[in-house]
């Protein structure tokens, strides 16, 4: 099993990496396809089911599936053209592709939110079509957006998790369990295995430029957070906090106001910064979503500005690290809160970053395995209710919260020599059963929880 770094962390806007990445997407991928079609087509349609339904307006789903059908991708979104673009589409009721030409849509009527029909294969369903001119569909495909801004078609997800088709790697781990006993048999770290691993598929040289843009992108998007203040948008009304705290943090240094305790203020709003980012549609690095984009980078800034010794030498070993952990969770649970609650987006970041900060701190493979686990034992059962179907309430403080226990589980494993009851492969499969029994109205579609028990008009 291979999944590289570079999958895991993915540039990419925000709000959401499964409802907004995703969306945008599986839009491109069926442009692909209706190029590589003989038939002539005249129109667009398409339907979101779910998850994608139900907090589709909030995570502006609808927005990311227009400005994907109109050729737009995450990784290089240009957010004034694609304001013009947008306005021209409502107007012309139309979109114009240099390689399809003009095809009718209008996002009123094209774009169906259909909450009573789920697609069988995951929460976050959706099928775009194309027609030919008197509106019959010609050309038709669901895809599923699985969470981290992952698509796949039906056929794809049906054919099952296998996915990766590239030449074999030299650490092929599929659980803990796997990458441990590797771990002592090669006398290699966790990090030196999944470098391998990437350097086999893609080189040195492309890990090395990829690790730092990775990093560039997370802490730019901190220092925008901790610069820009004022009111998000979605209607909630909610006012940007990191900015103000980050100003009252550094006004306290160096006089008697400032308690130990404060150190956790600095992580939450390192985390804050990036989820205010987020959730005003800001570039962030889905880690391993935009979600929970928030507790990795806060992490990693906490080791490099607070932790004496700590070196960016370094940064590439803890997202090899965290990469690894988070390929674990992926393949055997879910990191989508449409699948699994948000155990499965801030737990699983938790565990990600718990596991990079003690890898970093010089901490064993077994006691690197230990910290992704207490991180993400604590993150057992955590819903996914937010308000409005925005990423902004329980969102935001959240990830705050996710990166103190990231800091915390991987001190306790550095206490310890690796030794613990419960396996990361356990409790891996626990989330897993977890998001299963769960119920749907505590799995992103803002149906239960604080979602209809906060006032949000």
């Amino acid at each position: 099993m291979f999944l590289s770094v570079f999958d895991m962390f993915k540039v990419g806007i925000g709000p959401s990496s499964s409802h907004t990445m995703g969306p945008m997407v599986a839009a491109a991928r069926f442009l692909d396809q209706m190029r590589a079609s003989p038939f002539k087509f005249a129109g667009l349609r398409a339907s979101l089911h779910g998850s994608l339904a139900f907090t589709g307006v909030g995570h502006a789903t609808d927005r990311a599936t227009v400005l994907g059908l109109a050729g737009f991708t995450p990784q290089d979104y240009d957010h004034a053209l694609a304001e013009t673009t947008l306005a021209e589409i409502r107007q012309t009721r139309q979109i114009t592709l240099s390689d399809l030409g003009v095809l009718t849509f209008n996002p009123e009527t094209d774009i169906i939110f259909d909450y009573d029909v789920k697609l069988a294969g995951h929460a976050n369903g959706m099928m775009l079509m194309a027609t030919d001119a008197q509106g019959d569909v010609t050309l038709r495909e669901t895809y599923y957006s699985i969470g981290g801004g992952f698509v796949m078609t039906e056929a794809e997800l049906a054919a099952g998790k296998a996915t990766d088709e590239g030449a074999p790697v030299p650490y092929p781990f599929k659980t803990a369990t796997e990458m441990l006993e590797m771990a002592k048999i090669s006398g290699k770290t966790i990090a030196g295995m999944k470098r391998a691993n990437e350097e086999s598929r893609g080189g040195a040289a492309h890990l090395r430029d990829g690790s730092k843009r990775l990093w560039q992108v997370m802490n730019d998007c901190i220092n925008r957070g901790l610069e820009t203040d004022g009111i998000l948008p979605g209607g909630l009304h909610v006012k940007r906090r990191a900015k103000g705290i980050h100003d009252a943090l550094l006004a306290e240094r160096g006089t008697n106001q400032q308690a130990p305790h404060t150190i956790n203020d600095w992580m939450s709003v390192y985390a804050m910064a990036v989820n205010e980012e987020n959730a005003a549609g800001g570039q962030v690095v889905t880690a391993p979503t935009n979600g929970a984009a928030g507790v990795m980078p806060a992490t990693l800034r906490y080791y490099l500005d607070h932790v004496p010794g700590a070196s960016e030498a370094h940064i590439e070993d803890f997202l090899l690290t965290a990469a690894a952990i988070g390929g674990l969770v992926k393949f055997n649970a879910s990191i989508s809160g449409a699948e699994a609650g948000c155990q499965a987006e801030v737990g699983s970041a938790a565990a990600m970053s718990a596991a990079g900060l003690c890898a970093v701190l010089g901490g064993t493979p077994e006691q690197i395995e230990n910290a992704a686990e207490i991180a993400l034992e604590h993150h057992l059962g955590m819903t996914c209710d937010p308000v409005r179907g925005l990423v902004q309430v329980p969102c935001i403080e959240r990830n705050g919260l996710g990166a103190i226990k990231a800091v915390s589980a991987a001190s306790l494993a550095l206490r310890g020599d690796g030794t613990h009851l419960v396996p990361l492969d356990a409790c891996i499969e626990t989330m897993r059963q977890t998001g299963a029994d769960m119920s749907e109205k505590y799995k992103e579609t803002s149906l239960g929880g604080l979602a209809v028990n906060v006032p949000n008009c």
